[in-house]
């Protein structure tokens, strides 16, 4: 069996471990870095030396954000969008920091750090490497951990939430990769809320 995290990547993570543990981002980290490995494996150009470490360290810069303001940080509603800029630039910082501690042997980190400055700001892809990440983050809100974290976020049940990213968060996918692993989570989970009534025969067309 393989394990998520690929042995080189080993020291990033648990360095990074203590700026995670803020909003769910430790499991949030690991899910996605998953999801960028799949995608890799369906883009064999992109380069998981620059993918992998780039999604491991992509959210660390929000553990210096005030946890007050976290939930008004994102979502339709965010009345503080600013920090979600605050959090690529800290990123930066401390990932940096991580990276030139560890020197990791193949990993741009010139790289890997203009991924993470721009990984929520800039809805483009400069490189089939930024796309990966960008999708790869994107993913996890549509996996059953990011649906029910997000619903938690903004207190709403799974079928609107599910509405929502639908509605905001598939448009924005950038690779056709991307796209159907979402659109795999969606129709699994809306498969799962009705199974109750297809098996019960109550349904109705």
């Amino acid at each position: 069996m393989t394990r998520t995290l690929d042995p080189r990547d080993l020291p990033l993570w648990h360095d990074a471990r203590s700026f995670l543990d803020v909003r769910s981002n430790d499991v949030h980290t690991l899910v996605a870095y998953g999801l960028a490995r799949a995608l890799c494996a369906e883009h064999p150009q992109a380069d998981p030396a620059v993918v992998l470490p780039a999604i491991l360290l992509h959210d660390v810069g929000w553990k210096t954000v005030d946890p007050a303001l976290l939930s008004k940080a994102v979502g339709p509603n965010a009345t503080h969008p600013e920090l979600v800029r605050v959090h690529e630039v800290e990123g930066v910082k401390i990932a940096r920091d991580i990276l030139e501690r560890h020197r990791p042997a193949g990993i741009d980190t010139a790289q890997v750090l203009a991924i993470i400055d721009t990984h929520d700001t800039v809805k483009t892809a400069t490189s089939l490497n930024d796309a990966m990440v960008k999708d790869a983050d994107k993913c996890w809100r549509f996996t059953p951990h990011g649906v029910a974290t997000i619903a938690a976020w903004f207190a709403e049940g799974q079928a609107e939430t599910l509405d929502m990213l639908e509605d905001f968060v598939m448009p924005s996918m950038l690779t056709d990769a991307g796209r159907a692993m979402a659109r795999g989570f969606i129709v699994a989970a809306r498969a799962q809320m009705e199974a109750g009534d297809y098996l019960k025969g109550t349904h109705n067309v």
